[in-house]
């Protein structure tokens, strides 16, 4: 098992407001980021007939090695991303066809950093994240909004804060 998190990205664009606040957060601390664009998973479907090259199982492969998992997204219509709504909404193979492996979530803390233009995130945000943790039997741990609008001053006690609530022993940035 891995201690340190994982991030798993999901913004629209590499270069993304999302990536510049994971990396704020994160830099140098060998914390690991899964960019949601580098994988290839199809939409839910009832049948559960996916593509031959549809990677969901390997990137739930990558969160069983980790005991914290952070979701980084933007905030897009008061909501997550959609690349992150189909990451979502995938985890329901795991409560029918793949059974074993959404068992193995259990225990596991999860945590969410998402990043917008608003003063504030947007109510109700957080509910298909909690929700989603509680289901798992995962431990919802931690929310930081990240505001492109905030001074420095307050997005460094922010970034301090959150990682303080993740309770992770995380060497200072340089």
């Amino acid at each position: 098992m891995v201690k340190q998190p994982l991030v798993i990205l999901g913004s629209a664009r590499k270069q993304s407001d999302t990536l510049f606040y994971v990396d704020f957060v994160f830099k140098n601390t060998g914390v690991k980021v899964i960019d949601l664009l580098d994988f290839n998973i199809a939409a839910y479907n009832y049948k559960e007939h996916y593509p031959e090259n549809d990677m969901f199982l390997e990137l739930v492969s990558e969160m069983l090695n980790h005991e914290t998992i952070i979701f980084a997204t933007p905030v897009y219509w008061y909501s997550m991303s959609g690349l992150m709504k189909i990451f979502f909404d995938r985890l329901t193979d795991l409560v029918t066809t793949e059974k074993h492996s959404g068992r193995k979530l259990k225990g596991k803390s999860i945590s969410l950093l998402a990043v917008g233009a608003d003063e504030v995130l947007p109510d109700g945000f957080e509910i298909p994240f909690k929700s989603t943790a509680d289901y798992f039997g995962m431990n919802y741990k931690a929310c930081v909004y990240f505001s492109t609008d905030h001074p420095k001053q307050e997005k460094e006690k922010m970034r301090k804060a959150f990682i303080d609530c993740l309770n992770l022993d995380l060497p200072d940035r340089p």
